[in-house]
């Protein structure tokens, strides 16, 4: 089977593991809200374990210092103009409401930062280090379980049903096949962008974390979220040694 459709089989994949997270939102109905903190600390946690040692290791092992730095800044602001340039809000799917208009924000930032995630599935797979591919798109699809069920909660208070909650937490992650193939496309015919890829997969990343998921999951339950957190690290740092990346 050619590499590129193994690759957009993979990304696909983390992308409908997504969907996964509204399952326990329309199984637990109001109770789901209890575990929204947890999963995002667990998410945050599984997040920076895998930019650390899945994605800024091997680019400080392959690259100069100069390639890292200015793929993690590049990265950084990738982010924070994505979310700079996120179109306000004015209702969701025929919705109107406050709970509507969360749900929007959410699949609007979900959306827009699972491009940088498929950047980090590509860029790994065009990497030949052992088990590193693997250790990525397991951590990406592991980490998008609770992704989907932030999108969910706000989706079942506006009143939406369970097929809508699980596609549109699956359509969050749409951008991450595309950024996937882009990113291993631009890898290969550029093998010198490898470290600089990387290091922007990374810090987009850890963007994501420190100014999405740590104050969303901060603003419930902290101890959940704190447990979450140390979870989710713990979960990536277990899968590390595992496949010895």
């Amino acid at each position: 089977m050619p590499e590129i459709v193994v690759l957009v089989l993979a990304a696909s994949g983390t992308a409908l593991a997504t969907g996964l997270g509204a399952v326990p939102v329309f199984l637990l109905g109001r109770r789901a809200s209890a575990l929204s903190s947890p999963l995002l600390g667990f998410a945050a946690g599984a997040m920076t374990l895998a930019a650390f040692t899945g994605l800024l290791r091997p680019a400080a092992e392959e690259g100069s210092v100069a390639s890292v730095l200015g793929g993690l800044l590049v990265g950084v602001a990738f982010v924070l103009l994505a979310r700079r340039l996120l179109p306000p809000d004015h209702g969701f799917l025929g919705r109107r409401g406050p709970d509507a208009s969360t749900s929007a924000l959410v699949f609007l930032v979900l959306f827009v930062h699972s491009l940088p995630e498929g950047f980090a599935v590509g860029t790994a797979f065009a990497s030949d280090r052992a088990g590193l591919s693997l250790f990525v798109i397991l951590a990406i699809a592991i980490q998008n379980i609770p992704e989907g069920t932030s999108v969910a909660l706000p989706m079942r208070e506006a009143g939406f049903g369970p097929a809508r909650q699980f596609w549109v937490a699956v359509a969050t992650s749409l951008p991450q096949p595309i950024g996937a193939v882009a990113a291993w496309l631009a890898v290969e015919s550029l093998g010198g962008l490898l470290p600089f890829s990387f290091a922007f997969a990374a810090g987009a990343m850890l963007t994501i974390v420190v100014v999405e998921m740590v104050p969303r999951a901060w603003a419930g339950r902290r101890l959940g979220a704190l447990a979450g957190a140390l979870a989710g690290g713990a979960t990536m740092a277990a899968l590390s040694l595992a496949l010895g990346v």
